[in-house]
C-alpha cells in the first residue's frame, strides 16, 4: 500500500514522464504488430519481413533507454534517511521502480493492441475506408503467442534494465587484507608490546619510528589491541579527498574519433559503387553492408565522443579570463560531461541519421510510409526527451550545491545565466558538428 501510495503521489512532472514512456511504449509495440501483420499478409516475403522486425531493434532500444532515464530521475524511489526502518531500502525502492516501469509500459502496450484492432476492423468497422489493410492483415487471425510475445518485448527489456541498473549496491569500500612487509610491527598483546623476546626489536621500532620522543627513550604510545600501527598501513580509498577526479577529462574520446573516421569512409567507399536495387527500410541489397556498417560506426562514435566534447565545452567557456558566469557554466559542463554527454551524442547520432534517411527518400519512387514515419517520430521524441529527462536529474543532482550558492548571496539570476549558458555552449558547438557528420554520412546516397 505503501508503495502504491508512492507512486500515486508523485509530481505532475513525474505522471508527465512517465506517460512518455508509456506513448514510446505504445508506438514501438505498434510497430511490432505491424510486422507481424505484414508477415500475415505476404507469407511468400518472409525475408523482407525479418528485416522490417530487425529495424524495429532501433525503437525497441530508444524505449527501454528512455524509462531507464525516467526511472533514475523518480525522486519517489530515490533512497532517503528512515526508509528502510519501515521496509522501503534500496531493494525494495529498486523493485518499485521496476514495477512502475512494468506498468508504464505495459500500458503502452495494451494501446497499441487496442489501436492495432481497431484499425484492422476487429472491434469496429475499418476506419479511414481500409486504409490500414494493406499492411495490418485486416480479415485474418492473429496467433495469440506471437501477438503477446511482441507485445510482452518492450515492458520485459524495460523492467530488467530498469532493475540491474537501479540493483542495491554495497556502499561500504571493499577492504582488502593487508600484507605485513615488516614482521616487527608492533601490536599491543603480541610479543613485540614487551616481552623479553623482542626487547631489541621493540627499541628498533621505537628509534625508526616513534620520532623525536622515540629516539629519547621515551616509548611510545601502545597501539589498541588487535590494531596494526597506522605507520606502517597504506592509506585506504575512503581517505582520499572527495572531489579528487571530479571534472577529470572523460576517456575514449581519441576512439571515437576513429570510430566516426571509419564510418565516415565506409560510408564514402560504398558510394563508388551504388547498390543494385535501391537501398530501402524493406529491401537491403548485398552491397549495401558498408552502408549499414558505416552508419553504425559513425553512431557509435559520436555516443562516445560526447562525453569528451562536453567537457572541451566546459573547457572553452573558462578561456580568457572568465568572470563568475562563465566559470560557473564552465565547471557544471566539465563536472556533468559523462551524464549529459550520452543522450547527447545519441540525440547527435538519430539527427544524422534522420538526414539520412530523409536524403534517402526524397524522390519520388519512394515515399516516406507512415510506418517509417512512425518508427522515426518514436526514435526522435525517446532521444529528445531522454536529453531532457537527464537535464532534470542533473538539476536534481546539483540542488544542494545551488542551495548553498544562494544562502551564500548568489543572485538567482546568475544561476539562471549559467544554465542558459550552457545550452547555448552545446548548441553552439554540437548543431554544427552534427550536421557536418549529416552531409557527409548522407554524401554518398545524392551520387
Amino acid at each position: 500500500m505503501l508503495d502504491l501510495r508512492l507512486t500515486r503521489a508523485a509530481r505532475p512532472a513525474v505522471q508527465l514522464r512517465r506517460l512518455l514512456v508509456a506513448a514510446a511504449s505504445a508506438g514501438t509495440g505498434f510497430l511490432l504488430l505491424s510486422c507481424l501483420g505484414y508477415a500475415l499478409k505476404r507469407p511468400e516475403a518472409a525475408g523482407s519481413a525479418a528485416l522490417r522486425l530487425a529495424w524495429c531493434v532501433v525503437p525497441v532500444a530508444a524505449t527501454v533507454y528512455l524509462a531507464l532515464a525516467v526511472a533514475r530521475t523518480d525522486p519517489g524511489t530515490r533512497p532517503r534517511p528512515g526508509l528502510s526502518a519501515i521496509g522501503l531500502g534500496p531493494a525494495r525502492l529498486m523493485a518499485v521502480s521496476s514495477l512502475v516501469t512494468a506498468l508504464s509500459t505495459t500500458l503502452g502496450s495494451l494501446v497499441a493492441l487496442s489501436l492495432f484492432l481497431h484499425l484492422r476492423g476487429d472491434l469496429t468497422a475499418l476506419p479511414f475506408d481500409g486504409a490500414g489493410a494493406s499492411f495490418l492483415a485486416a480479415g485474418k487471425s492473429l496467433p495469440l503467442a506471437a501477438t503477446l510475445t511482441l507485445l510482452a518485448v518492450v515492458p520485459v527489456v524495460a523492467t530488467v534494465a530498469v532493475a540491474l541498473a537501479l540493483r542495491p549496491s554495497d556502499p561500504r569500500p571493499v577492504v582488502r587484507p593487508q600484507r605485513r612487509y615488516l614482521p616487527f610491527v608492533r601490536q599491543a598483546g603480541g610479543p613485540a608490546a614487551g616481552g623479553p623476546a623482542a626487547g631489541g626489536r621493540t627499541g628498533e621500532v621505537e628509534a625508526a619510528g616513534g620520532g623525536g620522543a622515540a629516539g629519547k627513550g621515551t616509548p611510545a604510545a601502545a597501539a589498541p589491541a588487535g590494531v596494526i600501527d597506522p605507520r606502517f598501513t597504506s592509506p585506504s580509498l575512503t581517505d582520499k579527498p572527495d572531489d579528487e577526479g571530479a571534472g577529470d577529462t572523460p576517456a575514449g574520446l581519441p576512439w571515437a574519433v576513429a570510430l566516426v573516421a571509419a564510418g565516415l569512409t565506409a560510408q564514402a567507399y560504398a558510394g563508388r559503387t551504388p547498390p543494385t536495387p535501391a537501398f530501402t527500410f524493406t529491401t537491403v541489397p548485398t552491397g549495401a553492408g558498408f552502408f549499414l556498417l558505416g552508419w553504425l560506426l559513425t553512431a557509435v562514435g559520436l555516443v562516445l565522443a560526447a562525453p569528451g566534447l562536453t567537457h572541451l565545452c566546459g573547457r572553452l567557456l573558462q578561456c580568457a579570463r572568465p568572470g563568475a558566469l562563465r566559470l560557473l557554466a564552465g565547471r557544471g559542463l566539465m563536472a556533468e560531461a559523462t551524464r549529459i554527454g550520452r543522450p547527447l551524442g545519441i540525440l547527435c547520432a538519430v539527427t544524422a541519421a534522420g538526414y539520412a534517411v530523409t536524403t534517402l527518400y526524397d524522390s519520388p519512387g519512394r515515399p516516406f510510409g507512415p510506418l517509417s514515419a512512425l518508427g522515426a517520430l518514436v526514435v526522435a521524441g525517446c532521444a529528445f526527451a531522454t536529453l531532457l529527462t537527464v537535464a532534470v536529474e542533473t538539476r536534481q543532482g546539483r540542488a544542494e550545491t545551488t542551495d548553498a550558492l544562494l544562502r551564500l548571496g548568489a543572485p538567482a539570476t546568475v544561476l539562471r545565466g549559467a544554465a542558459a549558458l550552457r545550452a547555448f555552449a552545446l548548441l553552439a558547438f554540437f548543431a554544427p558538428l552534427t550536421l557536418a557528420i549529416a552531409a557527409l554520412a548522407a554524401f554518398p546516397l545524392t551520387r
